[in-house]
């Protein structure tokens, strides 16, 4: 594969462990960030110390502040933003670069207020775009960024872009799985982050394996119901973007939305922990927006629904995990 000229716009912790994978792949990678002052700092210690510190910057990952330079560089845009920043960010790139191809994604979540999924979004604002895909999967920034061995998944609308996608990402540490099911990738890599903070609170509320097991398996029926309705396709939600998503996110404490439901279930506000947690916890406005969705589409989301009141409706936690205990008996 011959070098490409890559931009990573959005330099949290998985943009940055991306562009790192990319640019230690030999290409050359821009990275985009919108806080000047952060920048500059990435910039002098070459490193983003603030969410992979001590990961060293590979000498073909460079790091900007201004968007239309970022933009106008790039043979290839990877799109790492939050969720919510997600429509104005693509509106930017219309601006800049309107006949622009090719888009990829691998932020997870739906778009805030609308709960529109992502591709749905990138429809709208590029209705002539050829090529799109998001990137999913059980994947944990700082693992990737020190070459940790991970496998993901990409979904295209065409094959043959996944397997570019997947050729530029490829590593000994790193393995791509194609797939054609955007949905299925963005339900999984939404709504895993509503389990997770379920799956937190119970943890925190002291409930112990029994109680996580259940939450994760009547989650992942939840999140399939989901997917199904919306045009999903089952194997999706058993592979790396579903069930694989939704085992790490739900167990493993480099979780931000396990540590958010963590800190609930142990009395904690909501604002005491994004202030521990330092980063967005793209499973809280998810949690609003899936009930939502869950809503609109007459699908039965209990889980979901029992996050929703906590978070939004004052609900206390143990009483949510009564209501779902207390449900009418039903067939698995």
């Amino acid at each position: 594969m011959f070098e490409q000229r890559i931009t990573v716009l959005g330099a949290g912790s998985w943009g940055t462990a991306l562009a790192i994978l990319l640019a230690k792949n030999g290409h050359d990678v821009l990275l985009w960030g919108r806080n000047k002052d952060k920048i500059a700092r990435m910039h002098q210690q070459a490193e983003n110390s603030f969410f992979l510190p001590g990961v060293a910057f590979p000498k073909k990952l460079r790091v900007t502040s201004d968007f239309q330079s970022a933009v106008l560089q790039s043979d290839e845009l990877l799109l790492v933003v939050p969720s919510h920043a997600f429509y104005a960010t693509l509106l930017q790139i219309q601006q800049i670069k309107p006949e622009q191809k090719n888009i990829s994604w691998a932020t997870k979540g739906l778009e805030l207020d609308s709960h529109r999924l992502l591709h749905q979004v990138v429809d709208q604002v590029f209705p002539q775009l050829y090529n799109k895909a998001v990137i999913s999967g059980p994947t944990f920034a700082a693992e990737v960024a020190i070459g940790l061995p991970t496998a993901l998944t990409i979904a295209a609308n065409h094959l043959a872009y996944a397997k570019y996608l997947a050729s530029l990402l490829c590593n000994a540490t790193l393995r791509p799985y194609l797939s054609q099911d955007i949905v299925g990738l963005e339900i999984g890599g939404a709504a895993k982050n509503v389990m997770a903070i379920a799956a937190g609170i119970a943890d925190g509320l002291g409930y112990g394996a029994n109680t996580r097991s259940a939450l994760i398996t009547r989650g992942l029926n939840e999140i399939s119901r989901l997917s199904d309705k919306l045009g999903g396709e089952q194997q999706t939600m058993m592979g790396l973007s579903g069930l694989g998503d939704l085992l790490l996110t739900c167990t493993d404490d480099q979780s931000r939305n396990r540590r958010m439901g963590l800190a609930i279930g142990r009395g904690q506000s909501i604002k005491q922990a994004e202030t521990e947690i330092q980063q967005v916890v793209e499973g809280v406005q998810a949690a609003k927006q899936i009930y939502s969705l869950a809503q609109e589409l007459n699908i039965e989301m209990p889980i979901v629904e029992q996050v929703y009141q906590v978070l939004y409706q004052g609900v206390a936690p143990q009483k949510a995990v009564q209501n779902l205990l207390t449900r009418e008996y039903k067939t698995e």
